[in-house]
Order: C-alpha cells, then sequence, then structure tokens
C-alpha cells in the first residue's frame, strides 16, 4: 500500500471519530432517554384502567390546585347541603353472625355483599368440572341501592347517595352510616342485623333537614339495580325461575314475567314488599308501619354468554310524611319457614306454582317431606318413600283399572274373531267391539281414572323439585344435586331444545322403565282400532327423555321409582291377586243379566250409536262417490 492510500484511510478514520463525537448523546440525555423508555414500557404493560387512571393523574397535575374554600362551594352547588359528605375516602364494615356476613361501604351507606355461610356456589368449569366455591349475593359492583335525596340547592334539586361518604358508627350488630349535612343536620342509615337469622331492620331518617327538602317533594325515591350473577348448575333453570316478585297492599303477591323482559308499574297502588329473587335466595325489601307509595320494576333477559344471568331493577317510591321510615330486609336463602313467619306472604316468592298446583306444593307435598325428612337423612330415600306412599294410597283405583284392563284382555280372543267377520270394513268392526264392550258391561276408559288422578301430583312435583332449597345439592347415588340434572356422561357437543351437553342417568331410566311398563301394561289391549295409539305410547317415553334431560334429578328420580313401583303392581296384581277365572265367569254373568236401559243411554250405548252415524254417512260418501265414476263414464 502506497503513502498516498494511508494517508487516505487516516483521514477516513480521522473524519468517522468526529463524526462520532458529535453525534453522542450527552449524560443529560442518555438519562432523560432511560426515563422515556422505562415510561414507554410502563405504559405498553398498562390495562385500559390503569391509563385512564395515569391520564385522569397528569391532567389533575396538569391543572392548577383548587383552594379548599373554592372547591367546598363548587360541592356545595353540586350537592346542595351535603357538599362536606361528597368528599371523603371509601371504607368498608362489616355485620356478621353464625349464618351471615355482611360487607358494608360508606360510599352511598349501602350493602357490598353478602356471603351466606351454610351454602356453596356450585357451577361447570370449561372441563365440565364441578366447581364449589363461596356464595355470596348483592356483590357485583354495577349493583345501585341509592337514594335520590330531593334537596333544593343541589343541582337539579337531587342529591343521590351513592355520590355521598357516609360517617359509620358500629355497636355490636348495629352499624350506623351518617352522611352530614351541617349544624348537626344529616341523612342516616341504620342497619340492625339479626343475632340468628338473615333479617336486618333497616330505617333511613332526615334529622334537622325540614328546611332544606324541596317545598315540591311528596316522596323519596330509592332506585335498586340488581345483577344477579350464576349461582346453580343449571342455569337455564336458575334464570327463568329468577324473577322480581312483590305484593300490593290489598292484593295477592305477583311477579314480573320469569321467561323475558317485563316492566311493571304499580302506579298510586301501594306496595308492602318487593324482592330481587333467584332460584333458590333473594334480597327483599319490606315496609313496616307505612307501605311503599308506589314502585316501578324491570327485568332483563341476558343470554348464556353474558357474565351476568339476569338484571333486576326496582324504583321504589317511600313516602316523606314523617323524618323517618322504618323497613325490614331479608337477603338469604328461599327457607319456607323462615318467609313463612313474617306473616305477609313472603313465601310466595318460592316459585311453587300458583292456584291448586301452589296450593298442594305449599300445604301437601312440602309438609309430606319435611315429615319425612325429619325421620330419614337422605333425600333419596325420602323420594323412594314419598313415591311408596303415594303409591299406596292410590292403589285401590290402580286395582280398579288393572282389573278393567284384565276385564278387557278376557274379550280379546272374541273380538279378535269379530275382526276376522269384517276384515276390510274398520268403523264395523270398531262398532261391533264396542257392542260387546256394552253387552259384557267393560269400559275401555275404566283405566284411566288413576291416571288422570296422578296428573296433578306429577305436575305439582315438576314445580317442587327446582324450587324447593332443601334439594339444593343434596347427592342421591350419582346425583349431587337433586334440584339439578344428573350427569350419565357428557357430550362434546350441545344438544338442542335446552337439553344440555350431558345425558341424564335418571331421565335414561325413566324412559327405559316407561316402555317397559308401556309393553306389559297394553300386550292385552285391543288396538287395531287406532294403531297410531300403540305407537304414540312408545313415543312419548323418547319425547319426555329428551325433556326432562336437564330437569331437576329429583323429579326424574321419583319418576324412575313410580314406573319400577307401577311395573311390579302390575305383575303382582294380574298374576297373584286378580283371579282370571273368575272374571271370564263373571263376563258370562254379565251377558246374562237383563239389561235396563238407561235413560239418555249410556257412555258405551252413545259412543255405538255415533259410530253407527258415521258409518252411515260413510257409507252414503261412498255411494255418492259411486255415482259421480259412473256419470263421468257416461
Amino acid at each position: 500500500m502506497d503513502k498516498n492510500s494511508l494517508i487516505g484511510f487516516a483521514l477516513i478514520f480521522i473524519l468517522f471519530m468526529v463524526w462520532g463525537q458529535l453525534n453522542t448523546p450527552s449524560a443529560e440525555e442518555l438519562a432523560a432517554k432511560r426515563t422515556q423508555d422505562s415510561l414507554e414500557q410502563v405504559q405498553n404493560n398498562l390495562d385500559s384502567e390503569e391509563i385512564a387512571a395515569a391520564i385522569e393523574e397528569e391532567t389533575q397535575i396538569a391543572q392548577p390546585e383548587v383552594s379548599d374554600s373554592a372547591k367546598m362551594i363548587q360541592m356545595a352547588g353540586k350537592y346542595g347541603v351535603f357538599g362536606n359528605s361528597a368528599v371523603g375516602s371509601e371504607s368498608t364494615q362489616t355485620l356478621e353472625n353464625d349464618l351471615v356476613k355482611i360487607e358494608f361501604s360508606n360510599k352511598g351507606g349501602r350493602i357490598t355483599s353478602v356471603k351466606l355461610k351454610e351454602y356453596k356456589k356450585n357451577l361447570f368449569n370449561d372441563q365440565q368440572e364441578e366447581v364449589i366455591t363461596d356464595l355470596y349475593l348483592q356483590e357485583d359492583k354495577k349493583n345501585k341501592f341509592e337514594y335520590q335525596l330531593p334537596i333544593a340547592g343541589a343541582a337539579g334539586g337531587i342529591v343521590n347517595t351513592s355520590n355521598l361518604f357516609f360517617t359509620p358508627t358500629l355497636k355490636g350488630n348495629t352499624l350506623s352510616f351518617k352522611a352530614n349535612a351541617g349544624n348537626g343536620k344529616y341523612f342516616e342509615q341504620k342497619y340492625v342485623l339479626e343475632s340468628d337469622g338473615y333479617g336486618i331492620d333497616y330505617d333511613i331518617n332526615f334529622v334537622g333537614l325540614e328546611n332544606d327538602l324541596r317545598g315540591d317533594a311528596k316522596v323519596v325515591k330509592l332506585r335498586w339495580d340488581s345483577y344477579l350473577d350464576k349461582l346453580e348448575r343449571s342455569e337455564y333453570y336458575d334464570r327463568i325461575y329468577s324473577s322480581i316478585y312483590y305484593k300490593e297492599t290489598d292484593d295477592n303477591p305477583t311477579y314480573c314475567t320469569c321467561t323475558s323482559d317485563d316492566e311493571v308499574d304499580t302506579e298510586d297502588k301501594s306496595v308492602k314488599w318487593l324482592s330481587h329473587s333467584n332460584q333458590f335466595f333473594n334480597a327483599s325489601l319490606i315496609a313496616k308501619e307505612t307501605n311503599f307509595k308506589s314502585a316501578f320494576m324491570e327485568t332483563k333477559m341476558y343470554d348464556e354468554t353474558n357474565e351476568d344471568l339476569k338484571f333486576l331493577g326496582s324504583e321504589i317510591s317511600i313516602p316523606l310524611n314523617d323524618k323517618s321510615f322504618a323497613m325490614h330486609m331479608y337477603i338469604g336463602p328461599n327457607e319456607f319457614d323462615r318467609l313463612n313467619a313474617y306473616e305477609m306472604e313472603l313465601e310466595d316468592i318460592i316459585p311453587y306454582g300458583r292456584s291448586i298446583l301452589g296450593t298442594l306444593n305449599r300445604w301437601v307435598i312440602r309438609p309430606m317431606f319435611n315429615l319425612l325428612s325429619g325421620i330419614i337423612s337422605n333425600k333419596g330415600i325420602v323420594i323412594l318413600v314419598l313415591t311408596f306412599i303415594i303409591k299406596l294410597v292410590l292403589y285401590p283405583l290402580t286395582y280398579k283399572m288393572l282389573y278393567s284392563q284384565s276385564k278387557m284382555g278376557a274379550l280379546k280372543p272374541r273380538i279378535e274373531k269379530m275382526k276376522e267377520k269384517n276384515p276390510d270394513d274398520a268403523q264395523a268392526a270398531q262398532m261391533e267391539t264396542m257392542k260387546l264392550y256394552q253387552e259384557y258391561g267393560v269400559s275401555p276408559l275404566g283405566g284411566c281414572l288413576p291416571i288422570f288422578l296422578q296428573m296433578p301430583i306429577w305436575i305439582a312435583l315438576y314445580r317442587f323439585f327446582p324450587a324447593s332449597i332443601e334439594f339444593r345439592q343434596a347427592s342421591f347415588l350419582w346425583a349431587t344435586d337433586l334440584s339439578s340434572f344428573d350427569v350419565a356422561f357428557n357430550l362434546p357437543f350441545e344438544l338442542p331444545m335446552q337439553m344440555g351437553a350431558h345425558i341424564s342417568a335418571f331421565t335414561l331410566l325413566y324412559a327405559i322403565t316407561s316402555l317397559i311398563y308401556t309393553y306389559y301394561n297394553t300386550k292385552h289391549m285391543d288396538m287395531s282400532a287406532n294403531p297410531s295409539m300403540k305407537y304414540m305410547q312408545y313415543l312419548m317415553p323418547i319425547f319426555f327423555m329428551g325433556f326432562f334431560n336437564s330437569y331437576a334429578s329429583g323429579l326424574t328420580c321419583y319418576l324412575f321409582f313410580s314406573n319400577l313401583f307401577n311395573i311390579t303392581q302390575t305383575i303382582v296384581t294380574k298374576n297373584y291377586l286378580i283371579d282370571q277365572d273368575k272374571i271370564a265367569a263373571d263376563l258370562e254373568a254379565y251377558k246374562k243379566k237383563p239389561k235396563k236401559k238407561k235413560k239418555g243411554g249410556g257412555f258405551q250405548e252413545r259412543l255405538s250409536k255415533a259410530l253407527k252415524e258415521q258409518q252411515e254417512l260413510q257409507k252414503q260418501r261412498d255411494l255418492d262417490k259411486s255415482k259421480s265414476i259412473k256419470k263421468k263414464k257416461k
């Protein structure tokens, strides 16, 4: 390499050194850069709420400080005499006994969560495994329980208590929250928890505020919003059994529609109590001496994808006639005896059904279950014993049904011979069959009465099991919760019609035993006149299997036991208690007896007459059709 090349490389090297030195940041610039990089990293890691808080903090820092006196003037302009109470920090207080633990916030002076110590929440996770956790009510952060105080001088003439910081005072099981209005004036919410129950005496007091309330105000509005949590394994039934129940002063308790969105306004009708109720738990607000002036209620349904089960909202008008208003809260389980003890029909919150079915569940079936449960600890065995008692009580009617079936079975050979004489005329064969029944004194409807008498019991139990908290999470055999469905095995897909992603073992056993019972019970019956009925009897258990697959396993357990008893009663009665030879002799004796013609005719005679008229009508139609064909040929 020559001398000139070396000089060139040296100059280039010197230029790079000078350029690098000129562009190197100072120590202060390096520190600033590191700080900026750290801020950007923190900013990237913040979630949306943290970003909002950071922006708010930066904004507050950027703004000039407002003096305390200016801030108080600002609060007074917005909250009137409660300006001082609009500034503070949030804290929590607790009331507790052996059954319940209640958390309160001084902001709004309201309940923020209620833990029921004797109950658990039981849900399925994504792997269809049962997960049991503590059960809380009224814990959703979106919930509201706020008064709209009609305060003169406040912005809009209204102060929402959810914006006020109350001063708490705790003495034993009494918790007082006071929103200070200055000069010894305040709005108070006072809670007194029962020592051994779920009830809370709850009073509101206006102390020294007579001149601060708006002159046109006749009521104070209470806004109560509840976003119900999912508490049960069967989310579908938890949703449709949840609603707002209420009792107008001079009327029976009623409720908002359970299966769709609904709105109810009592207008000028006073209300004794309202209840935001889940399937098995409720939060109720009861007026004591003076009733609520009126109430507006709304419910909103949510689908399975929503984190909440359902929305229940109430706006309650409380009269301002006195300086205080006394109420009572109940936040706990739908236990019949506890609710009934209030003696104001609060037990109607439990969805046993209306009218006769509700009465049957409340005052017949429920006491029977309670009596048996006092003797037998396992609820599944209680269901078995109750099924046996019901079958025993109805056995005289069942015997008559089976005896009537045996008589029809004895006539079956004669009916088949008759059909051989009229192989192509089903109506004639049917009419002759009815004559035969009449001749031998057999009623084809003789076996229907026990079924019709059991129908109210079946329908009542359909409402009883998913409404009775006594069966909630009560296990029997493979069923872990008799108030919800049991699972034989899970499916990798969801069945249609709310059937779930599983197969219920008790429902499957019910369907199988129903098919067995149907076969054994009808094999001696003649159904040739209406073959579709035969197939319908076999299709119905399959249909009901789909219907009951996600229903309370207590009911399908009862239906399974009922079928076992039915099969046993049928086999024993027909084979060992009913004398088939005697039935044949009785039929012949009845045939020989002179028949008294009933005035107006008996059922069989009227049916036979109707069949004969139908047969004559069909003959006339066939004749007219034949004439029409002959005319066309000509």
